[in-house]
């Protein structure tokens, strides 16, 4: 799911696509349309306080930081307000993201920018179907108050979804549209494979530290969590932090490269000159089965059917849980945005309902 014209984040901290109950799976459809009838909220204005902080604050820093670097933003308009506030800075064809519920502080803001743009950098520099960097501007992050900003280039999309399209929209033809954007992602994986700099990314960072955390944040404020929640979730943590020391140990034979790191097939931009993949702040090393949680046999078939190799089940089965934990997790920021309380609270059920996380020979 992607706002209009920009390099989009997840409208959920992980992929529409839910585990429900023991190992079964939904329709990638089914509950992304659950997701966009809870979120409102993703959309700029609609009376809420918070919201109007963040786009107040959002527009301040991208226009500032934008003329510092030369831009000209005659008409600044918020695109999208979820995760990240993106700006475009009209007339001018850049879109600034500014994140606006992450925990990091900006040191470790603009680290983990630097390397969405290193790996985004070099994919559009070969050509591949990425939402570019700004060539307007240094491939830099660039500081404002207590945030690191990004500039993406300026992009029209022609088949674009919006929240309320998808909670109206018939939860089958969504499955179908997410099945084949995952199967767009294994050609993403093929050149992602080639990655000259992955040898200096991180393994798995969306899970450790960064599960970790946002549990830390809920150990103070709970949020929908038990006790007994938030036992299990600090196991299941210790058992992601073994996993991303030593994937081998577990899994031998995984493989490691560069990912997108959040669900490729749900941050495609689709354009009259083909589909864009966009959002890598999560990039990562790790197996490509982290890219592909969540989703229904028929996406993961369609995905193995375009990249001509077999997923390892097993593994995915362990990584649709730490997908669910970070979910969960992700009920840390909503003192920053109420609304996601009522988005998640399904994840909470769904979770409790899974068997709790495990890896092999433990």
């Amino acid at each position: 799911m992607t706002p209009p014209a920009s390099p989009a984040s997840s409208t959920s901290p992980t992929s529409p696509a839910s585990s429900a109950g023991s190992g079964s799976r939904l329709a990638a459809g089914q509950s992304a349309a659950a997701v966009g009838a809870a979120a409102g909220a993703g959309q700029p204005g609609g009376g809420d306080p918070l919201a109007a902080q963040r786009t107040e604050r959002a527009l301040r820093c991208a226009t500032t930081a934008a003329r510092r670097l030369g831009l000209r933003p005659g008409e600044p308009r918020v695109l999208h307000d979820i995760f990240n506030v993106l700006v475009h800075l009209h007339p001018e064809p850049v879109v600034v993201r500014v994140p606006s519920l992450t925990l990091l502080p900006p040191e470790e803001q603009a680290a983990q920018q630097r390397r969405e743009l290193a790996v985004t950098g070099w994919l559009a520099d070969t050509g591949a179907p990425v939402v570019r960097p700004s060539p307007l501007v240094p491939r830099e992050p660039v500081a404002c108050e207590d945030a690191s900003l990004t500039f993406w280039e300026f992009v029209v999309e022609t088949d674009r979804l919006s929240l309320a399209d998808i909670a109206a929209a018939d939860p089958q033809r969504l499955a179908d549209r997410f099945t084949e954007q995952n199967g767009w992602a294994a050609e993403l994986h093929r050149l992602l494979a080639g990655f000259p700099g992955a040898a200096d990314l991180p393994v798995l960072t969306p899970l450790v530290p960064g599960i970790g955390r946002l549990l830390d944040r809920l150990k103070r404020d709970p949020v929908l969590l038990t006790t007994a929640d938030l036992d299990r979730a600090e196991r299941e943590y210790a058992g992601l932090e073994a996993l991303v020391a030593a994937p081998a140990a577990y899994f031998p034979g995984v493989r490691l490269q560069a990912l997108h790191g959040d669900s490729p097939g749900y941050n495609v931009l689709r354009t009259a000159n083909g589909h864009l993949f966009s959002d890598f702040e999560d990039t990562a090393l790790g197996p490509v089965e982290w890219d592909l949680t969540m989703l229904d046999d028929a996406a993961l078939e369609s995905y193995e059917n375009a990249a001509g190799v077999r997923l390892d089940r097993a593994l995915l089965d362990v990584l649709d849980g730490a997908r669910m934990l970070q979910a969960v997790s992700s009920l840390a920021v909503t003192s920053r945005m109420p609304q996601l309380r009522d988005m998640l609270a399904p994840a909470v059920e769904q979770w409790r309902a899974r068997p709790p996380l495990a890896l092999p020979g433990t």
